[in-house]
């Protein structure tokens, strides 16, 4: 398979690159930064620099041709502006599925966050900001004709990863390896697993791809 990935020097996104190169995948690494190039590279990943602030869904469409699926990893980071909340994790996951429907693309794994339909509407607080743009990129996806996955994980740790997760509508809080994130992205891509789902993931004691295969949809 072809996959490509909207913010593919992140931490999780290079896990993902990793796994899909080792099974034989092209993992095809939007970022927006050409000094990111070498980071993607050495994780198997194929670096095309695209600024997904600076780009129109028509265009993003021609470039994401021959894709077989598309994943949105992309984030502003924490210390970005609430404004950069909304253009990158809302409106950034917005385009690429806009794109992705041009493109006849209709694979779509969304990298949400736990709590993100529990944000507080009168706050400018930026992390109140920051769950608002999540829940309304996950709701964007969800009223789309699209084949997708919504994984809200929660508190991402830089573990080793197990293979075992909890998976349900609402986990109660709990942390969970980016490793295994990525894992989970891997298993739904490529196993076609988890389809028109969205749940909450964090460490557990199922095996990954069963709890996947087990999610309701």
């Amino acid at each position: 398979m072809r996959i490509a990935l909207a913010g593919g020097h992140g931490a999780i996104a290079l896990h993902i690159e990793k796994l899909l190169s080792d099974a034989g995948h092209e993992a095809v690494a939007i970022i927006r930064n050409p000094e990111q190039a070498g980071d993607v590279l050495a994780a198997g990943g194929i670096p095309v620099v695209i600024d997904l602030e600076g780009v129109d869904a028509r265009t993003l469409a021609r470039d994401l041709q021959g894709v077989d699926a598309v994943v949105f990893a992309a984030g502003a980071g924490p210390n970005s502006s609430a404004e950069r909340k909304y253009t990158v994790d809302r409106d950034g996951a917005i385009l690429l599925a806009d794109a992705a429907e041009i493109a006849g693309i209709r694979r779509y794994v969304l990298i949400s966050s736990m709590g993100a339909d529990d944000f507080d509407p009168t706050s400018d607080e930026v992390f109140q900001v920051y769950l608002r743009a999540k829940a309304e990129a996950d709701a964007n996806v969800r009223a789309r004709d699209l084949d997708y996955t919504i994984i809200r994980p929660g508190g991402l740790t830089n573990d080793a990863p197990t293979g075992e997760v909890l998976l349900a509508e609402s986990t109660g809080r709990g942390t969970i390896a980016r490793a295994d994130v990525a894992a989970l992205v891997v298993a739904a891509v490529v196993d076609g697993i988890g389809v028109r789902a969205q749940f909450e993931a964090i460490s557990g004691d199922t095996p990954l791809a069963e709890a996947l295969a087990a999610v309701k949809y």
